[in-house]
């Protein structure tokens, strides 16, 4: 306990803008309850499942919570865990199988309040040299994990899409310094799957490139045969155009995974840029049993996924890797005059300026929670964890096959099921998915697949266990 701490002044000498960065009485009661709600949180087992409240309803149940004189720390945080937080899903509920859930790890939870806690700048060697040395452990592992050279370098960034936007980025870059001038003046062509994710085309879009959308076969997946047709029926100014290619392992809503192979080898033929989106999937290169489905991911430039995904990490946190961060420093390094001094650093070869490794500059050390994590448990534990969601995966498949009212539309090849309910309509999907949110025993929300409506999960916390799982499938009896 702090002793001899600072008291606030009553005499009204020093205004609350001087006081709220010191630490006093008041802030040292709230400290006690901010870590006793975080650890009351901690232990919930499961917590609730929550769900949203209307605008209407969180105007009457909270009000207005900025006002001049300010509320107090205690009561902000009344507010939030009363109110506010219950007004949110609960996306670590072992019954959440919506989007791509967030299952973190008690001990990357913990660290990142450290992490908040520290206060970090980590754009720069400099700044933060120990966080990102951190992080760069945990950056090598990752690429290890699918064959990327020793000096391959990466960065943590928000999510998947700032990824994939960096990646292409500097896929661009490349591309028109490989032109010599010819292609200054040219939009870039990106060439991926009609299965992939909408970040792509977003990162399209912001980059002002066009893109080229390589239809889909009836898994969903980008076939060597359907891109290879694709990039033929090209003109020859065309291919002359595409800075990358982008193969998915793992898409978002089948997760299924493209021909990799067949996908670096067109890479290759054309000398352009191979990215993979593995923002959802790639975290199962852990699991030695798909391990064989990646073969391919050896062969990219860059490659993505999100430890607040599948590699129990907390919000937000996605490792993009380069197999030559040179390329991406020069990409992406910014330049002022005030950030000489950062680049007048000889950092080696085998460093890098976070900052100078994607298309920010700003950024907190999001990587520390799951390096936290891998350190504290061992390799070998994500290992397990991973064999744990793939088999209860396995089992609900199976599950669902054996019901007669129930259609397993394809065979899952990571933790994604995709099925139909016979003779279910899209409002009977819906009905059914906003009963078992207000009755607080599921988050599943249909999806569509070639058209039609139909239900998805995807299983990813190993505290989902078969017998929950079992009882949703049951429950569209």
């Amino acid at each position: 306990m702090v002793t001899n701490l600072p008291v606030h002044p009553s005499s009204g000498n020093e205004s609350d803008g001087y006081w709220m960065h010191y630490h006093d009485q008041d802030s040292e009661k709230l400290a006690d309850a901010v870590i006793e709600y975080a650890l009351d949180r901690i232990r919930l087992d499961p917590p609730p499942l929550d769900g949203p409240k209307t605008l209407s309803q969180l105007q009457q149940l909270v009000g207005n919570t900025i006002t001049p004189e300010g509320l107090g720390g205690l009561r902000a945080l009344e507010i939030f865990t009363t109110q506010l937080s219950r007004a949110c899903i609960s996306v670590d509920h072992p019954s959440f199988l919506s989007f791509v859930p967030g299952a973190p790890t008690e001990s990357a939870v913990l660290f990142d309040l450290v992490l908040s806690a520290s206060n970090i700048y980590a754009g720069s060697w400099l700044e933060s040299s120990g966080a990102v040395y951190a992080e760069n452990q945990a950056l090598q592992w990752v690429a290890s994990l699918a064959n990327f050279p020793t000096t391959s370098r990466g960065v943590f960034v928000s999510g998947g899409t700032a990824g994939n936007l960096s990646a292409l980025i500097a896929a661009r870059w490349r591309w028109r310094q490989n032109g010599q001038g010819k292609f200054d003046a040219v939009r870039p062509l990106i060439v991926t799957s009609s299965g992939s994710h909408s970040s792509v085309g977003l990162a399209v879009n912001a980059m002002d490139a066009d893109v080229v959308k390589v239809v889909a076969d009836k898994q969903g997946r980008m076939s060597g045969v359907n891109l290879r047709a694709a990039i033929a029926n090209l003109s020859d100014q065309d291919r002359k155009r595409i800075s990358a290619i982008v193969a998915t392992s793992g898409t978002t809503n089948l997760g299924v995974i493209d021909d990799l192979v067949a996908a670096g080898d067109q890479a290759r033929e054309l000398g352009t840029w191979f990215h993979i989106d593995g923002a959802y999937g790639a975290a199962a290169l852990c699991a030695p049993s798909v391990r064989h489905l990646f073969v391919g991911i050896e062969m990219a430039d860059s490659f993505i996924v999100d430890p607040h995904k599948w590699l129990f990490g907390p919000f937000d946190c996605c490792a993009l890797i380069y197999r030559d961060p040179d390329t991406a420093r020069r990409a992406h390094t910014q330049r002022a005059e005030y950030l000489e001094v950062l680049q007048q650093q000889d950092l080696g070869d085998s460093l890098a300026n976070p900052a100078d490794m994607a298309h920010h500059l700003s950024r907190r050390a999001r990587g520390l929670p799951f390096w936290f994590s891998v350190a504290t448990h061992g390799t070998e534990a994500y290992e397990e964890a991973m064999e744990i969601t793939l088999q209860v995966t396995r089992e609900a498949a199976q599950i669902i096959k054996n019901m007669s009212f129930l259609e397993l539309l394809l065979e899952p090849e990571l933790s994604i099921i995709v099925f139909r309910r016979n003779g279910w309509t899209p409002q009977q999907y819906q009905q059914w998915s906003d009963k078992m949110l207000n009755e607080g025993r599921a988050f599943v929300v249909p999806t569509t697949w070639n058209g039609e409506t139909v239900l998805r999960f995807c299983i990813i916390n190993p505290r989902t266990t078969i017998e929950e799982v079992s009882d949703i499938i049951n429950s569209l009896e």
